[in-house]
């Protein structure tokens, strides 16, 4: 019997990289969104970490929001004052979509937190300072 082990040559500078640069901000916000039914609704989420592009919050209330869902996502007005946030987050509602969903919670039943995409203009992404060398371009 014959066995071969594949190894995976998975160097620091190997990895796929990220976008944007994450930071450790914990800001309360909102997030709200229509369902399939066409109801508005919202629910208050806490900040992980955010970035230029985008955002992992973790919602207040059990709350299931859909993959790739479009939602409206503001920090509170007490918080955007914050040096740690991107301007972007500072300005008010920033439409995102809903990219990831976390585990989900075994007393609840609902997921731990989402991941958003913010979908930014590209005018207002360059004044934002994010660096176009770290993005693909698909033709």
């Amino acid at each position: 019997m014959i066995s071969t082990v594949a190894t995976s040559n998975t160097t620091p500078s190997a990895r796929q990289r990220r976008i944007g640069n994450r930071r450790n901000v914990r800001v309360p916000g909102r997030l709200t969104w229509r369902d399939s039914s066409g109801t508005l609704r919202f629910v208050s989420v806490v900040t992980r970490d955010v970035s230029d592009v985008d955002a992992w919050v973790e919602c207040q209330a059990p709350t299931s929001i859909p993959l790739y869902r479009l939602v409206h996502f503001q920090i509170e007005r007490p918080s955007r004052d914050s040096r740690d946030l991107p301007a972007v987050l500072q300005q008010g509602k920033v439409l995102s979509a809903v990219y990831r969903v976390g585990p989900y919670k075994s007393a609840t039943g609902t997921p731990q937190g989402y991941a958003l995409r913010l979908l930014i203009e590209p005018g207002r992404a360059a004044a934002s300072g994010r660096e176009r060398d770290n993005l693909a371009v698909a033709n």
